[in-house]
């Protein structure tokens, strides 16, 4: 199979009709735009807070198109208006839906490229469109841009000579408050549209005279690289829908947009009773397509938004009444760009490499033989990180919630247990989780190792306070031998080193009650509850955990520790197996009157995480810490007891994610009995997090089927027609949990990562005749390929497409390295 073909094997493709489609635009910790399956731009949530559903009124493009001895014609790049239509007083003007529009459209995905399809009947010209926000591992500050490019392609399939002109409109929002979704966008200040040409760019700067100290200080541009360019800074500001009128019959008529309009803005103040003042902005860019002919007409959208809360209130807050944040705090973009004028500027100076590096990512990620299910679910984990969130704030520090809300965070701090189970930062920008792990040693821990579990001293002056979470303790120590094997970075190492030590102790002195290295305390865990007795979920942490941190010692020379470490997991891990191994899987051990006084546990029940340390050690070359026929025989009995090709017949009154006729992975079961009157919080839910987890321990255990059972019953429920493939809910919008999707290609193309030692491997588990994957950690990415030739020999190439692997020893030198 041919490259083109293999990548072509591993899109997907959308349509009009997939009405639940978002494909997000915007870069990492900068909100974003996105586009729907009609090839309409909505959510737009780029003020540094989510805004999901939220339309801006008058922005949209448009096509002008005449044939030779014909009369020109003009429709909305967009294709016609589906689904329930329930509004009272019929849709408001912004949304301009009695205009004619395309028939219909597809759009095909090569992350981070969408790319679009419109037809029209009787009208002899194919549109294709690309739009995309630069998206390059390893670069968080080109992968971290607040804009992106339209870039239309038009296609003359008559025999005639066709003018076509494409026009931009966008509504300056800048000093944005809110919109009522109907006719009422309310902003403070005057709003001001400048035109400019610079550096083969035409287009309008678009912002506010409020002071820039403030929230919704900002600005934004709309842009064309064409050169046949007209422009209208303003519309009409007569009262009713008069610049709409007004724009449609100007640009309808000849596709040139004349600038000549009356300005009334002076007369028309915000207020109760008055018409607000519309700062609508349009540009046009005209050609002239010979029959048979191509061209291109590209546009860019930047915002430069730069101030920020920290933990903005989140749902918990609202519901709460909690005091919001005031600290103000300034966007790492804003430091790298100082208006929006500047991101542009940038970002078409800099076009070509930005665009050969981003499909490059591309064709690397596209062109593996990993199916094209995993793909897509690596590339939804993506989107998380270029979602609200992500964020940095100006001296580059990474923050991340756990999701998010329609307009509001969902549960704030960088949540260590929930990060535990994210890889996708990770393995394309280490920096930034590196990034993560100073805050919660060197900020979030105190000189006892009690760790908070959410970050907040940094961004709100005081840090959470609660007691720790043990799940994500473990974890972090996990996740800090990932960083290091990742990178290479002994400097971080030694840097966050004393504090790991001491939540170590910390984690054993606190829920060891006796001593034996098995942990038997109260367990603050991901759940939101404590559990009580012995759980296998925060012991298999622990063992992990004991494992990795005898590594870092003795590489740091500290053997007496190495040691003590060792001996620690290997006693605690036989206990822990003998005391919870019912001969399928670990139930939870807990007295009777533990049971009667505490609510919230899972007893005799097959828990879908109960060894998530195992599966992460995995991932991070620590192979086995409990007895591998056990590992094998546990993940059997998970997907055995929790994995239902539909839900249709289970009972939850716990909050749904996925629909009867739909499949999915439930976080417990019990199918011996014994559930608890009250069992533990979210046990009858489907997470994808958890999901995917699981389908990566299948993987490394060979049970390949039953792993992409899962992925296939993901795929499904996020297939674009309930839910948008980009977006993988569990406590709010692109939750974070689902970046566990990225184990599975650690899984499947068997990598391993020793940077310290200059090593890195491959073992795909998969057909090793024919096989192709990107890879990625602290040094470089590109892709790994293998192919059985005729004589049984097999031929290994890795091939770094950005950064070197100079130095770097791969499969023990048995690999070829193409430059």
């Amino acid at each position: 199979m041919t490259i083109l073909s293999q990548i072509k094997k591993n899109t997907k493709t959308y349509t009009d009709e997939h009405q639940a489609f978002r494909g997000l635009l915007g870069g990492i910790g900068t909100g974003n735009i996105s586009l729907d399956g009609a090839g309409r731009m909505c959510d737009f949530e780029i003020m540094n807070q989510p805004n999901k559903n939220q339309k801006i009124p008058s922005t949209f493009f448009a096509m002008w198109s005449q044939f030779e001895g014909e009369d020109g014609k003009a429709v909305i790049l967009e294709a016609k208006p589906r689904g329930i239509s329930n509004k009272a007083l019929g849709h408001p003007s912004g949304e301009l839906l009695g205009l004619p529009r395309m028939d219909d459209s597809s759009v095909e995905t090569k992350y981070p490229f969408y790319l679009y399809k419109f037809k029209k009947d009787g009208l002899p010209l194919a549109v294709e469109l690309e739009a995309y926000t630069p998206f390059i591992p390893l670069n968080s500050k080109d992968s971290g841009m607040p804009t992106f490019s339209m870039k239309y392609t038009v296609t003359n399939q008559s025999d005639k000579v066709a003018k076509v002109a494409i026009s931009e409109t966008f509504y300056n929002f800048t000093g944005y408050k809110e919109y009522d979704g109907n006719e009422k966008l309310s902003v403070d200040g005057i709003r001001f549209n400048k035109g400019f040409e610079e550096d083969g760019l035409t287009g309008i700067l678009l912002g506010t005279d409020v002071s820039k100290e403030a929230l919704n200080y900002g600005t934004m541009t709309i842009a064309t690289a064409n050169t046949n360019v007209s422009m209208k800074p303003y519309w009409d500001d007569g009262v009713w829908w008069d610049g709409a009128e007004e724009f449609w019959r100007d640009f309808s008529s000849d596709g040139i947009l004349n600038p000549d309009i009356d300005k009334n803005r002076s007369k028309l103040l915000v207020g109760d009773n008055e018409q607000f003042a519309r700062s609508v902005a349009s540009l046009s860019a005209m050609e002239t397509i010979a029959p048979g002919e191509t061209k291109e007409y590209t546009f860019y959208i930047s915002w430069h938004f730069p101030n920020r809360l920290g933990w903005w209130p989140d749902g918990w807050a609202v519901a709460t009444s909690a005091k919001p944040p005031t600290k103000v705090l300034q966007n790492f973009y804003s430091v790298q760009w100082k208006d929006a004028k500047d991101v542009l500027m940038y970002f078409h100076n800099n076009r070509e490499r930005l665009h050969q590096d981003s499909s490059s990512f591309a064709s690397a990620l596209y062109g593996s033989t990993i199916g094209a299910d995993v793909v897509e679910s690596l590339v939804s984990s993506i989107t998380v990180l270029r979602s609200n969130t992500c964020f940095r704030i100006a001296d580059g520090k990474f923050f991340g919630w756990e999701g998010c809300g329609d307009t509001e965070g969902s549960c704030k701090g960088t949540c260590t247990h929930v990060w535990n189970y994210a890889q996708t930062m990770a393995f394309l920008f280490p920096e930034l989780e590196i990034s993560a792990r100073r805050i919660e040693y060197l900020h979030e821990t105190n000189d006892e190792g009690k760790m908070n579990f959410r970050t907040q001293s940094l961004l709100d002056d005081k840090p959470w306070d609660m007691f720790p979470a043990a799940d994500g303790q473990l974890g972090c120590i996990l996740r800090t031998y990932r960083e290091w094997k990742l990178t290479g970075d002994d400097d971080f190492l030694k840097e966050v080193w004393n504090k790991l030590c001491l939540t170590l102790e910390y984690a054993l002195k606190t829920w060891d009650l006796d001593g034996d290295f098995v942990l038997d305390a109260r367990q603050h865990n991901t759940y939101d509850i404590e559990f009580y007795g012995v759980s296998s979920l925060t012991n298999v942490l622990l063992y992990a955990a004991l494992k990795a941190a005898a590594q870092m010692a003795r590489y740091l020379g500290e053997e007496d520790k190495a040691k003590a470490w060792e001996e620690g997991a290997k006693i605690g891990s036989a206990k822990m197996d003998k005391e919870l191994w019912n001969g399928e899987y670990y139930k939870q051990s807990i007295t009777p009157e533990l049971l009667a006084e505490h609510r919230y546990q899972y007893g005799d029940g097959c828990l879908a995480d109960q060894i998530l340390g195992q599966g992460l050690g995995q991932i991070y070359g620590l192979g086995y810490v409990l007895p591998q026929e056990h590992v094998k025989k546990i993940n059997r009995s998970i997907y055995r007891y929790n994995y239902r090709e539909d839900m249709d017949g289970h009972e939850s009154v716990q909050r749904g994610f996925a629909y009867p006729d739909e499949g999915g992975l439930t976080l417990c079961s019990w199918p011996h009995g014994g559930r608890p009157a009250q069992p533990f919080v979210y046990s009858d839910e489907v997470w994808t997090g958890i999901e995917y987890q699981m389908a990566t321990q299948l993987i490394y255990q060979g049970d390949i089927d039953e792993a992409m059972n899962i992925v296939k019953s993901i795929r499904h429920r996020y297939n674009g027609e309930r839910r948008s493939p980009y977006n993988e809910i569990e406590c709010g919008n692109h939750y974070a949990r689902s970046m566990a999707a990225w184990g599975m290609l650690v899984a499947i193309s068997g990598y391993t990562f020793d940077l310290p030692n200059d090593k890195i491997g491959f073992n795909p588990v998969v057909s090793a005749d024919d096989f192709k994957c990107f890879y990625s950690n602290g040094k470089s990415w590109g892709t790994y390929e293998q192919e059985k030739q005729a004589d049984g020999t097999l031929i290994r190439k890795i091939k770094p497409l950005y950064g070197s692997l100079d130095g770097i020893k791969v499969n023990d030198g048995e690999c070829e390295i193409i430059e």
